[in-house]
């Protein structure tokens, strides 16, 4: 479990927190700030404000409405438990949907940080250790399901990473439902392009919370002037979980939510993002959006909610969904098949017509074994079976037509639902088609990876902020070949200085063909490289080991360090302080010019690596050189090297490295 250990005390801390935190469930320190913050909000005037929003949220809510009856016939179609037990429903929606959904899960995409600077190459690696740390301590896997769902159901889904949790020290993730979401009519994304051109310029939902987590969240004020809810009014959220209900088979019970009391007592609330003032702001509304419980400022305009589209459509905010594609395909094959079941009822209970005047009792006509039934003369002809239809080819033929419709527009064929085709294929043709279906799929992954990307870049913004130098220290936990290892990580070991590090996000699936080809074209190009001596085969070794997708531990295990490797790191303590570390000319030059390009850009690096070139230099015009100890071969101030400009105010002192033997 990470760990914090406080080198202040706590009110020393709580007057570093940032005013805008949200404290979480476990924390031990009473933020007085948010405290003194609230009585000073309770005292406030909003009405400009909640006029605001009240206009936002009819214009949103009114272009929304017939998105969310649509979605809730469509919830009913996924999994309707209340259709006519006398007839079938077809799954066509729901096995599409999970063929989707369980391909785009299952490749999970995988996250790497890489420097924009010299110096971050230990910073980008805890990162990127930490990311995958966080991972599990986040529950991302969990919330990363719902948020596929959402995207691939609804065309779009949302998620919220805004809050940090003090006690776990990771951030909190938080899926918005789009069946209580409310946008702007005109909004592209969140967040819009590059210049914010597109984005929303308010957006919000409707949630339900008692007055327990209303006071544990510490960020709330008000909260005794809650009022129970209207129950004449239709509220979102309620409607959001009737709908669900009556889709699972429930009864419906959101009218009974208002008659709750005491601790289970629950209110509507209003979350809502808007700009005020020319600043993004949260504000959180009760009584009927009357009364504000929450205003919270941010310094960016960036909405902390990440979208994720699964086929988008250019300048449009919706784009695609599956449902969009399947649904009118599944209602005409269920209404087929229910056809098709009442045409085979119909040939078990046929109908007759019989001769009256031979059969007088028509009680005879009643079907039973072994039974006689007397008539007047010959027998034949008496009774006729009426001509009844039977099940055309033709319907058989719409149904593959339906199936196949959605099987091409979703890229989901039979096999790829784990079914055996009913026409035969050869081998070829199953491996074209499986790579085609891959193909797609990769389309998918990789607009997953717009969304995954920005996540990251949010996750880190969040350790900017709420990760104290001095205060703070996170242990993480690592796995490798000699079991695990907990590493400490504190400001320093994981924000960058100046530029933030750029965020690599792959798809697992395409990553490891990538990386399959590359390794088949290096192996080869490596043994060509065995014969030629100034040919470094061991950085060839480490680079062929991760092509191969081992770890760093188990290629160091392979491959340790040599004792220039260990030298150069030890140097680059020294050189990280703009210290003098000579050169030697038994070094490892080229092992020692690797490492030492890894630091942040100081004077004493670049005297240091031009010394290790000048000696480069030296021992090629003269192989048998061998340098008095104490004597200097011409020190290499910074600025004065070999392809350098010489500087203006060159350092003659700090940094002069010398060449020793």
């Amino acid at each position: 479990m990470p760990k914090i250990r406080t080198k202040k005390n706590k009110k020393e801390m709580v007057q570093n927190l940032s005013k805008n935190e949200t404290v979480s469930d476990g924390q031990e320190i009473t933020d007085k700030s948010l405290v003194e913050e609230n009585k000073l909000n309770s005292s406030k005037d909003f009405s400009e404000i909640i006029k605001q929003i009240e206009q936002e949220y009819r214009l949103g809510y009114w272009f929304m409405k017939p998105k969310w009856d649509e979605w809730g016939l469509r919830l009913k179609l996924y999994n309707n438990q209340k259709r006519d037990k006398g007839a079938v429903g077809d799954p066509l929606l729901f096995t599409i949907h999970q063929t989707v959904l369980a391909s785009l899960y299952d490749d999970r995409l995988s996250v790497e940080f890489t420097p924009r600077e010299n110096g971050d190459d230990d910073i980008c690696e805890n990162l990127t250790d930490m990311a995958e740390y966080d991972y599990d301590e986040m529950e991302k896997d969990v919330a990363d399901y719902t948020w596929d769902w959402d995207t691939s159901f609804f065309g779009r889904g949302l998620i919220m990473l805004m809050e940090f949790d003090r006690k776990r020290m990771c951030p909190v993730m938080e899926n918005w439902s789009p069946m209580t979401t409310i946008r702007d009519p005109r909004a592209k994304s969140v967040n819009g392009d590059m210049r914010g051109r597109g984005r929303a310029r308010f957006l919000g939902r409707e949630i339900r919370m008692n007055k327990t987590e209303l006071e544990d969240g510490k960020i709330y004020f008000n909260i005794d002037k809650l009022k129970p809810d209207n129950t004449d009014v239709q509220s979102i959220s309620d409607r959001a979980d009737q709908l669900r209900a009556e889709a699972q088979g429930y009864s419906d019970v959101s009218r009974f939510v208002g008659e709750l009391s005491g601790d289970s007592a629950t209110y509507r609330l209003l979350e809502w993002f808007t700009f005020y003032k020319g600043k993004l702001v949260l504000v959180t509304l009760g009584n009927s959006r009357k009364l504000v419980l929450r205003y919270t400022e941010f310094k960016t305009k960036k909405i902390p909610i990440i979208d994720r589209s699964l086929y988008p459509v250019s300048q449009d905010w919706d784009g695609v969904s599956i449902p969009d594609l399947v649904e009118d395909k599944q209602r005409a094959r269920a209404k087929l098949a229910n056809l098709g079941i009442k045409v085979a009822e119909a040939g078990l209970y046929p109908r007759y017509l019989f001769d009256s005047t031979r059969i007088k009792n028509k009680a005879d006509l009643n079907i039973e074994f072994n039974k006689y039934v007397g008539v007047d003369g010959n027998p034949v002809n008496s009774i006729t079976e009426i001509p009844r239809s039977h099940i055309s080819t033709d319907v058989q033929y719409i149904l593959n037509t339906l199936d196949q419709g959605a099987q091409k527009a979703t890229a989901t064929p039979d096999i790829q639902q784990g079914v055996s085709s009913a026409e035969k294929r050869t081998a070829t043709e199953l491996n074209l088609q499986s790579n085609k279906v891959d193909t797609r799929y990769s389309l998918s992954a990789r607009i997953f990876g717009w969304s995954e990307k920005r996540f990251w870049q949010q996750w880190y913004a969040l350790y900017k902020i709420y990760f104290k130098s001095g205060i703070d220290e996170k242990v993480i936990r690592l796995s490798g070949t000699l079991g695990a290892t907990f590493r400490p990580l504190r400001r320093e070991n994981i924000i960058a200085l100046e530029n933030d590090p750029d965020v690599k996000i792959e798809s697992k699936v395409v990553a490891d063909a990538k990386r399959f080809n590359l390794l088949q074209q290096f192996r080869g190009y490596l043994q060509s490289l065995v014969s030629i001596p100034t040919a470094n085969i061991r950085f060839g070794l480490k680079y062929m080991g991760k092509l191969t997708g081992l770890k760093k531990d188990i290629i160091n295990q392979l491959l340790p360090p040599t004792p220039d490797e260990l030298l150069a790191d030890d140097e680059n303590k020294i050189l990280e302080k703009n210290g003098i570390v000579n050169v030697n000319t038994n070094d490892d030059h080229y092992m020692h010019l690797e490492i030492h390009n890894k630091l942040s850009d100081t004077p004493a690096k670049y005297a240091h690596m031009q010394a290790h070139k000048k000696a480069m230099i030296l021992l090629k015009q003269n192989p048998n050189i061998v340098p008095s100890r104490q004597s200097d071969i011409n020190p290499v101030p910074p600025g004065q090297g070999i392809g350098e400009k010489p500087l203006a105010n060159p350092i003659k002192t700090i940094g002069a490295s010398k060449i020793t033997e």
